[in-house]
């Protein structure tokens, strides 16, 4: 468990592995297609750097993280996020989010 820190001290922290989903790459392209997020440089090169850059690991989507939102409530509606809540329980990972829905499903978020 990541003590309650400042998210970007425990994100800065050698102490704790930060991943960054598929799902959230996925969600940039779309955002970036539209538009609605500008980036430096096409998404893969852009989060390839960025995720060399700051020490985070990709975490794939696997079939057992979609699948298990089969059986999860609709406290979320947004399927990126059922899909980021989903892998947390899976992989037992502490969600940097400050949307507090996440909590109905009994993930840990960090933020302040």
């Amino acid at each position: 468990m990541i003590p309650r820190l400042h998210p970007k001290r425990a994100i800065a922290s050698t102490k704790n592995e930060c991943y960054v989903s598929a799902a959230s790459c996925w969600e940039i392209a779309i955002k970036a297609s539209l538009g609605k997020l500008q980036l430096s440089k096409s998404v893969e090169p852009f989060m390839t750097e960025q995720l060399a850059e700051n020490g985070f690991t990709l975490l794939p989507i696997e079939l057992r993280h979609a699948a298990r939102a089969e059986h999860m409530p609709f406290h979320h509606r947004d399927p990126f996020d059922r899909l980021l809540i989903a892998q947390a329980i899976a992989e037992n990972l502490v969600i940097v989010s400050a949307d507090s829905i996440f909590l109905k499903y009994g993930v840990e978020i960090l933020w302040r």
